[in-house]
């Protein structure tokens, strides 16, 4: 027998916290097991609900990922916006050098190519198809030009409108053909489908959330006798609690690995054709699916989802199962 009492009372603590903690480790292992047992005695009950927590993700997941192929295809484009810059007839070639020059050391020009009015005639000729009504004038109309390709970083509508403006500020410049539209077009539709698609995916997590809530509460309701008897022999709220959130944690799981087969199976289906369309633009693209990270995100949010829906509906109706 110890003569410590001290280290005789510190013995004892430590071995009543290894017991809590293995006690409530064992728990742990006892309800994932049992919940995810209960889901393998009701196979369609399970597959349902967890096909609808798969679809409701996967719809989203599908339109992201195809938003994101959509802007891969967009950097691969080897065409970039670029203005035409229209010169005043009068204007004298050592001037035009010196203007060429000028634009070189802006920032944001990544090239500057000049044409003349007898090049630009002869390329209206042979794209026009009035190649005779053209050679039958007298005068040239056209104006000599200056062709200016903007850098990567200079494409952005904002700063591609300050590199127009500061090339228009020259004496030289009679006007300036620019065709931006396509390019606010386009960073508009990125945009709006953005947000449209995470506000359509919010919609549908809220659905998941009410689809696993009813499964539970409904297991609640099936299991109300066996909760009095563990709130009468002492069980607390968050013993009875634990089981109903691996119901909901192996919902998310299933879920989110059904919802990873379902866009990986959409996108597999659909890679031939756009391959094939894409070759036909001499394009070597090539339609890109999910990968590691995007499952992962995926069953991560699919979990969330899972182990909220049981978390909200468990704290809601657990309080009203009391013994009498």
């Amino acid at each position: 027998m110890s003569r410590d009492p001290v280290a005789r009372g510190a013995r004892q603590s430590r071995t009543g916290i290894s017991d809590l903690w293995q006690a409530w480790w064992q728990h742990h292992r006892t309800s994932a097991s049992d919940s995810l047992g209960r889901l393998a005695d009701t196979p369609l009950q399970t597959l349902m609900t967890a096909l609808v927590v798969a679809i409701a993700l996967a719809l989203p997941a599908t339109l992201l990922l195809a938003l994101e192929n959509l802007r891969q295809l967009g950097d691969r484009w080897d065409s970039k916006p670029q203005m035409t810059v229209f010169l005043h007839k009068q204007v004298q070639a050592a001037a035009i050098e010196g203007f060429q020059a000028q634009l070189r050391q802006m920032v944001g020009v990544s090239s500057v190519e000049y044409i003349s009015p007898e090049r630009a005639l002869r390329e209206f000729q042979a794209q026009s198809g009035f190649s005779e009504a053209i050679a039958a004038l007298d005068v040239n109309p056209l104006p000599p030009a200056v062709v200016v390709t903007p850098t990567a970083e200079a494409i952005a509508p904002e700063r591609f409108e300050q590199l127009r403006q500061q090339i228009a500020a020259s004496p030289l410049v009679d006007d300036i053909s620019v065709d931006m539209e396509w390019v606010r077009r386009l960073n508009a539709i990125m945009t709006f489908g953005r947000q449209l698609v995470l506000g359509f995916a919010a919609l549908l997590g809220i659905g998941v959330l009410f689809v696993i809530g009813n499964t539970i509460r409904l297991e609640i309701e099936s299991r109300r006798e066996e909760i009095v008897v563990i709130k009468l022999v002492g069980g607390t709220n968050g013993f009875v609690r634990r089981p109903f959130l691996y119901t909901g944690f192996w919902y998310g799981v299933i879920g989110g690995l059904l919802a990873c087969l379902l866009v990986s199976v959409g996108v597999a289906s659909l890679a031939e054709a756009v391959r094939q369309l894409a070759a036909s633009y001499q394009s070597t693209f090539e339609l890109q699916g999910l990968g590691l990270t995007g499952c992962a995100l995926l069953i991560i949010c699919c979990v969330t989802l899972g182990l909220l829906g049981a978390w909200l509906t468990v704290g809601r109706h657990l309080s009203a199962i009391e013994p009498r």
